[in-house]
């Protein structure tokens, strides 16, 4: 029913412009009264149109583009792509008051996207509505993290000449500890302590602290100054108190080999690999190597002190060698690999023996003393050592 309504209603224009495409085709044929629309029902004032099969002919199939006319269920819109009709020759019928000018094509109410809704308000109608996609936005790298704030209040108190600047922490240890790292003097109180109890033990403690502040600062200036290690073929790295040498060359996949005879490390590299894969490699063998190694001075030793570990375990602290807990739990430094063989067996015995003390009394001492009577020579040794050590891994 809407087709036939709709071709009710345009079918009169089409009409005027058959009409008009046959008087233009044939502009002496003479009126004829009795034309019948698409329906079968007469125009009036619609234009004459020349009878016979060759008219209806010129009439229903222009030359340059035949189209016939739609029966009145299946009527559709003329396409615009039909020939431009020739313009008419100036005749008594063409200027007819009678004929009304009928627009070069007909207005035909088609449904077409808005162009406005996509921003293009004076694009033509016959434009392409169609938009290539639009060109991706670069993603923005992330932002690097913000560096770490440090949460724990710091103090400052008068100790002698010196103003000395320190971090509390509170913790449910019993006593108050001090530790002495490339930031400074950190205490560490029980809840129950007050602050003025905390001044008068670093008070007490002054000339301890500042010896070891300087120590600390020295060992951290010395170790600035060291030009940075070259990651490449041929770098030289400290290992068990010597040195070893680098040796990389292109791989079809990652591959280590340590040749103890001429102390090269063989590393092969896939094509395109890092400086950072490459101190990850490094860092990785070295704790291997440290792990191994350790346990193995940690069975030696704790046989001669009639003494067992409960665990053992690796650690990449800033400021400690090793620690040993109330659970008899043994945590060594990986980086003591680059020391020599004694100073790693002076850390081991000096761990070990804080499972008979766990403080550093004299009573401490003398069970390290059993097992390294040396330990007094090989703790300055280590300290003098770790200050020469070059800046290999951030």
């Amino acid at each position: 029913m809407d087709r036939i309504r709709n071709a009710r209603h345009f079918a009169p224009r089409l009409q005027r412009w058959l009409d008009d495409l046959a008087t233009a085709a044939r502009p002496a044929a003479k009126a004829d009264e009795g034309q019948l629309d698409l329906f079968g029902e007469s125009t009036p004032g619609a234009a004459s149109r020349p009878a016979g099969p060759a008219a209806n002919a010129a009439v229903m199939h222009p030359p340059s583009s035949p189209m016939p006319v739609p029966a009145p269920s299946t009527w559709q819109a003329p396409r615009p792509a039909i020939a431009t009709p020739a313009t008419p020759a100036a005749s008594p019928a063409a200027a007819s008051p009678a004929t009304p000018a009928a627009p070069p094509f007909p207005t035909v109410p088609v449904s077409r996207p808005d162009p406005s809704a996509n921003g293009d308000a004076h694009a033509p109608p016959s434009a392409n509505l169609l938009r290539p996609p639009p060109v991706p936005v670069p993603v923005r790298a992330p932002e690097p993290p913000a560096p770490p704030v440090d949460a724990l209040p710091r103090r400052q108190l008068l100790v002698g000449q010196f103003i000395l600047e320190y971090t509390l922490r509170r913790s449910t240890r019993r006593s108050i500890g001090f530790m002495i790292d490339d930031d400074g003097l950190r205490v560490t109180a029980p809840k129950r302590v007050s602050v003025a109890e905390i001044d008068n033990a670093i008070r007490a403690k002054q000339h301890w602290i500042i010896t070891k502040l300087d120590e600390r600062r020295e060992r951290r200036a010395a170790r600035l100054e060291k030009p940075p290690v070259a990651w490449e073929d041929g770098a030289v790295l400290p290992y068990l108190g010597g040195e070893l040498k680098l040796r990389l060359y292109t791989a079809t996949r990652n591959r280590t080999d340590y040749n103890a005879d001429t102390r090269e490390l063989h590393m092969g590299l896939v094509q395109g690999a890092t400086e950072t894969l490459l101190k990850e490699r490094v860092r990785a063998w070295m704790q291997q190597q440290a792990k191994v190694l350790f346990e193995q001075r940690l069975d030696l030793y704790a046989a001669r002190l009639g003494v067992e570990y409960s665990a053992f375990a690796l650690t990449s602290a800033g400021t400690r060698w090793g620690s040993c807990t109330a659970q008899r739990v043994i945590r060594l430094n990986w980086r003591l690999i680059h020391f020599s063989l004694p100073l790693i067996d002076y850390v081991v015995a000096h761990e070990l023996a804080h499972i008979l003390e766990m403080n550093h009394s004299p009573q401490f001492w003398a069970a390290v003393g059993r097992i390294y009577p040396a330990y007094d020579e090989a703790k300055s040794l280590l300290r003098k050592r770790a200050q020469e050590l070059p800046t290999l891994f951030n």
